[in-house]
C-alpha cells in the first residue's frame, strides 16, 4: 500500500492526516519520486456522490497517480442507513465504521476524503424525499464551500439526476453537484463564504457512466478514456489498486478482485466546456497556468533528472530553492498547496519520523494531557533544527539516526466526541458548525504542532497524540488518544418495553474515569409521567482502587395509556454520557459518547414463546431484543445442529442474510424442515438475491423469488389482506396501530412470484406505488409453520417498537 505517511503527504486544507494514525511511517524512494512528479502538475478533480462505496476507486487511483492531479471524493453521507455485514452496529455507529473504511480506501488509491452533514436516513426512492430530509439548501451550501476551497478543474458525478440513478440519494447527489457547479461561481450565492474563499468556476461537470445505469441520448456527447495503466512506482496497475481500495469497504462485503489491462471509462458531458479527447481538455495542468513560474517548472525538471533513489537527502537543497521561488507567487491557492507539497517531500527525503505518544489510551476531560514526542532523523548529512513543539521553544539541532524524546503537556482537553455527533441531529442532517464543514474526522483531536527549520525552510507538522502498544497478533498498534468524561454510565437495556403494572429492572454501570469526590450524587430524570422509578437518586462512592460500580433501578409502568419516557442521569445538572467503542482490525478504534439514557415504552404483550434457537447471519441485535421481552435465546452453532438440538426450542430464527453468508447452512436445511413438519416454527429473516448459499432454499413445493423491491417509508400504510389470519390474532391482536412508530423503513428485498400455498396477510407500498404483498409469507408445513419475512425487524426490535415486538411474537408462536 501507498500513502502511509502519518502527516507527510496529505496536504489538503483539512487535517486529513488524522485518518492515518494507525499507519506505519513509510516513505520509500518510489513514494518520494511520485511526489516529486506531482510537483509539476497543477490540476484537481472532485468526485461527487452520496455514500461510502459509491466512488469509482479505479478512476480515483488513475487521477491521483497517473494524471497526478489533486483528487478528492465528496461523500454526502457517511453511510449510516445501510446494513452491516461484519457486526451488529447500525445507524450512527455504522456511519463511524464506514467513515474509517473510506479513509482506509483513500490511503490506498491516493485520494482525499470529505463529507457533508447529510445523514443517511435509509433507502429513498426519489430525490424529492431525500431533499426533504437533507435540507437541500444547507447541503448545497456545504458543497459550494468545498468547491470554492478545493478549486477543482473538473467535477465528476457517479450518478445521473433521474431514475437511472436508482437510490434517491444518488439522484440527489447528481442534482446537487450540478447546482453547486453553477452556484460556486456566482458571488451572489452564499456570499458570506467570500470572507474566506473566492467564487470558483470549474471547467466542466461530467457524469461517470456505468454499465449498471442506462445510457440515453447521443453517444457523441460521451468521452472514453483508458485508465487501466500500470504504475511502476507503485508496483501495481490502477485496477489492482482499485481492488485493494474497494475491498476496504468490509462492512458492505465489497471485497473485489483486481484487474489488469485496458479499462475504458465513459463520461457524459453535463455542464461547462465539453471534453472531446481528455478529461482535462482546455486546462493547463502545468506551471504555465501561474504567471512568472517558468523557473519553478525548470527547477522541478532538474530535480527529477538528478534524483538519487539511494540518497534522497541529496535533493533537499534543490527542494529548498524551489520552495523559496514558490513564495514569490501571487496565486495563493497554488502557492500554499505546492509549498506544503515541497515541505512534505523535504521531510521524507530527510527520513524524519515523528510520533507523539501518551502512556494511556483514555484520559479525562478538563485535565492536562502529558505526552512525549519522539523524533528521529534517519538519513545522513541532513541538518534539521527543531524550533518548537506547540508553544514550547526548543531550538535544538537534531542528531542523525538517534531518537530524541521531548516531554510536553497540553492544557485542559475536551472529550474527543466526533464533531458531527456533538449536537442532536435530525432524521436527515447532522448539526455541524460551519468551521467543521467537510472534515472526515474531528479537526481538534489532541495533537502536537511541531516546527522545524530544514535547509532554511520553516516546516510545520501536526501529528495526533496516540497510544502505542504491542498486540501479540497484530504487532505494534497505534490508537487515537481518548478524552472521556470524569464519570460515565452504561445501561444494560437502552429500549425497555414494560406492560401496565409490570416492574422491570435496569442494571446501570457507573465508571470513574478520573479523580472525583469521594461521594457523587446522581439525579435520575424521567421525561414523562406514568412511570415509577426507585430509587430516584443515587449516591456513588468509589472505594480506593475501585473504578466501577453497578446499581439496580426498578421501573414500574403504573398508568394505563401513558406515553413513552426517556430515563437519563445527571451529575450537577450535566447529563452523564456512555462510552461506546467500535473495534475492528481493518480500521482504527472508534470511540464516541452518546447520552446515557434508556427509552421506556408501554406495551401490551402475551408471549408464550419461551425458548428460541437463533442462527446468526450478517449480524443483528434481535436476540437481545427477544431476551428483553422474556424469551430465552440460544445462539446456535450451525455445525452442531441436530434433530435433538432443534427439539429444545419453541422456534428457530434465522438472522438477516443468513443464507448469504453462512456457508454450512444448506446441509442443515433438511433437518430444519423436518423440525417444522413435526410441529416446530421457523422464521427466516430477509436475504438478498445474490450470493445465496442455496438458490432453492424455500420449502418445496412452495417457492418464491427474492427481489430488490422494498417499502422505504417507515410510515407507509399497511393493509391487512386477511384480518382473520392467525398471525394477526394470536396470541396478540394486531391492529394498524402496531405499525406506528416504526423506524427507517417497513421492509426490504420483498418476495415475488409467491406460491399460492403461502399466506400473505400484509400488503404495503410507498406513496404513489402499488401495494406489495411480499413482506410476510407463512406456510403451514405438517404440524408446524415456516415464516419468511422481509419486514425490517432487525431495526424495529432493537429500537423497542412495541407493535413490531407483538407481531414478531405472533410469528414465532405455534398456531392452534
Amino acid at each position: 500500500m501507498r500513502r502511509h505517511i502519518i502527516c507527510i503527504f496529505l496536504t489538503s486544507f483539512f487535517t486529513v492526516h488524522f485518518s492515518l494514525a494507525q499507519s506505519v511511517f513509510s516513505s520509500s524512494s518510489s513514494d518520494i519520486r511520485l511526489q516529486m512528479e506531482r510537483l509539476n502538475v497543477l490540476g484537481s478533480a472532485l468526485y461527487f456522490a452520496a455514500h461510502p462505496d459509491d466512488e469509482n476507486t479505479k478512476l480515483i487511483s488513475y487521477l491521483a497517480s497517473e494524471r497526478k492531479v489533486r483528487t478528492a471524493y465528496l461523500s454526502l453521507t457517511r453511510g449510516d442507513g445501510g446494513q452491516n455485514l461484519i457486526g451488529t452496529e447500525q445507524g450512527i455507529e455504522l456511519g463511524l465504521i464506514r467513515t474509517q473504511e473510506l479513509l482506509q480506501a483513500r490511503k490506498v488509491d491516493g485520494g482525499e476524503q470529505y463529507f457533508s452533514s447529510a445523514f443517511d436516513f435509509g433507502f429513498s426512492k426519489t430525490y424529492d424525499e431525500t431533499f426533504n430530509f437533507w435540507q437541500k439548501q444547507e447541503v448545497l451550501r456545504e458543497a459550494v464551500w468545498l468547491i470554492r476551497k478545493l478549486q477543482p478543474d473538473v467535477i465528476i458525478t457517479r450518478f445521473p439526476p433521474d431514475e437511472r440513478g436508482g437510490h434517491g440519494h444518488h439522484q440527489a447527489s447528481a442534482i446537487l453537484a450540478h447546482e453547486a457547479f453553477i452556484a460556486a461561481a456566482d458571488p451572489k450565492m452564499f456570499s458570506e463564504q467570500l470572507n474566506e474563499v473566492e467564487p470558483w468556476q470549474a471547467k466542466r461537470l461530467l457524469w461517470n457512466t456505468a454499465s449498471f445505469m442506462r445510457l440515453q441520448g447521443d453517444d457523441s456527447n460521451r468521452l472514453r478514456i483508458d485508465i487501466g495503466q500500470y504504475n511502476p512506482l507503485l508496483g501495481k496497475s490502477y485496477g489492482e489498486l482499485s481492488a485493494i481500495s474497494r475491498s476496504q469497504h468490509k462492512s458492505q462485503g465489497f471485497g473485489s478482485a483486481s484487474t489488469n489491462g485496458i479499462s475504458l471509462e465513459t463520461f457524459e458531458n453535463v455542464a461547462g466546456m465539453k471534453a472531446t479527447e481528455d478529461l482535462f481538455d482546455g486546462i493547463d495542468l502545468s506551471w504555465g497556468r501561474i504567471p512568472h513560474s517558468e523557473s519553478i517548472q525548470l527547477a522541478i525538471q532538474e530535480l527529477l533528472s538528478s534524483f538519487n533513489a539511494n540518497e534522497p537527502q541529496s535533493s533537499i537543497p534543490q527542494l529548498a530553492a524551489i520552495w523559496q521561488d514558490i513564495q514569490k507567487l501571487e496565486d495563493n491557492y497554488w502557492k500554499d498547496r505546492k509549498s506544503k507539497e515541497v515541505e512534505n517531500i523535504m521531510l521524507a527525503c530527510a527520513g524524519i519520523k515523528v510520533e507523539s505518544l501518551t502512556p494511556r489510551l483514555r484520559l479525562v476531560e478538563g485535565q492536562p494531557l502529558a505526552f512525549q514526542t519522539e523524533i528521529v532523523v534517519r538519513n545522513p548529512d541532513v541538518h534539521v533544527e527543531l524550533l518548537r513543539i506547540n508553544e514550547k521553544k526548543i531550538g535544538q539541532k537534531l542528531p542523525i539516526n538517534e531518537v530524541i524524546t521531548f516531554e510536553q503537556v497540553l492544557p485542559q482537553v475536551v472529550i474527543t466526541q466526533p464533531y458531527w455527533l456533538r449536537k442532536p441531529h435530525t432524521q436527515g442532517k447532522f448539526d455541524v458548525d460551519p468551521e467543521s464543514f467537510g472534515y472526515p474526522m474531528s479537526p481538534d483531536l489532541p495533537a502536537a504542532h511541531i516546527h522545524f527549520n530544514l535547509a532554511g525552510v520553516p516546516i510545520h507538522m501536526q501529528t495526533p497524540i496516540q497510544y502505542r502498544y504491542v498486540d501479540p497478533v497484530r504487532g505494534e498498534v497505534h490508537e487515537y488518544v481518548e478524552i472521556a468524561p470524569a464519570v460515565t454510565a452504561s445501561i444494560d437495556v437502552n429500549n425497555l418495553l414494560v406492560q401496565q403494572g409490570e416492574r422491570k429492572t435496569l442494571q446501570v454501570t457507573f465508571q470513574k474515569q478520573g479523580n472525583i469526590d469521594t461521594e457523587t450524587s446522581v439525579d435520575i430524570h424521567l421525561s414523562s409521567k406514568g412511570w415509577k422509578i426507585s430509587p430516584e437518586k443515587l449516591t456513588l462512592s468509589f472505594p480506593n482502587g475501585q473504578d466501577i460500580l453497578s446499581k439496580t433501578i426498578e421501573i414500574t409502568n403504573i398508568d394505563a395509556g401513558q406515553s413513552e419516557a426517556t430515563l437519563s442521569f445527571a451529575v450537577e445538572g450535566k447529563k452523564l454520557k456512555e462510552i461506546r467503542e467500535i473495534t475492528y482490525n481493518h480500521i482504527p478504534r472508534q470511540t464516541w459518547f452518546p447520552d446515557a439514557e434508556a427509552k421506556l415504552s408501554p406495551i401490551t404483550l402475551v408471549n408464550p414463546v419461551k425458548k428460541v434457537g437463533y442462527i446468526m447471519g450478517a449480524g443483528d441485535l434481535v436476540p437481545e431484543a427477544l431476551r428483553n421481552i422474556g424469551t430465552v435465546v440460544d445462539i446456535l452453532d450451525v455445525t452442531k445442529i441436530t434433530s435433538n438440538v432443534l427439539q429444545q426450542y419453541n422456534a428457530i430464527v434465522f438472522g438477516i442474510r443468513a443464507l448469504n453468508i453462512n456457508t454450512r447452512i444448506t446441509q442443515k436445511l433438511p433437518l430444519i424442515y423436518d423440525y417444522i413438519r413435526e410441529g416446530g416454527v421457523v422464521l427466516m429473516q430477509y436475504n438478498v438475491n445474490s450470493r445465496l448459499q442455496e438458490e432453492h432454499f424455500s420449502p418445496k413445493p412452495a417457492p418464491f423469488t427474492i427481489t430488490r423491491a422494498r417499502v422505504t417509508e417507515e410510515d407507509a400504510k399497511v393493509a391487512f389482506t386477511d384480518p382473520e389470519d392467525p398471525v394477526l390474532n394470536y396470541p396478540n391482536k394486531i391492529t394498524p396501530e402496531d405499525f406506528d412508530g416504526w423506524v427507517q423503513e417497513r421492509g426490504l428485498y420483498f418476495a415475488e412470484d409467491i406460491d399460492p400455498n403461502y399466506r400473505t396477510p400484509l400488503a404495503m407500498g410507498d406513496k404513489n406505488e402499488p401495494q406489495h404483498n411480499g413482506s410476510l409469507l407463512i406456510y403451514r408445513m405438517g404440524k408446524g409453520k415456516f415464516v419468511y419475512t422481509s419486514l425490517s425487524f432487525f431495526r424495529q426490535l432493537p429500537a423497542g417498537v412495541p407493535g413490531a415486538n407483538r407481531l414478531f411474537v405472533n410469528l414465532l408462536a405455534k398456531e392452534k
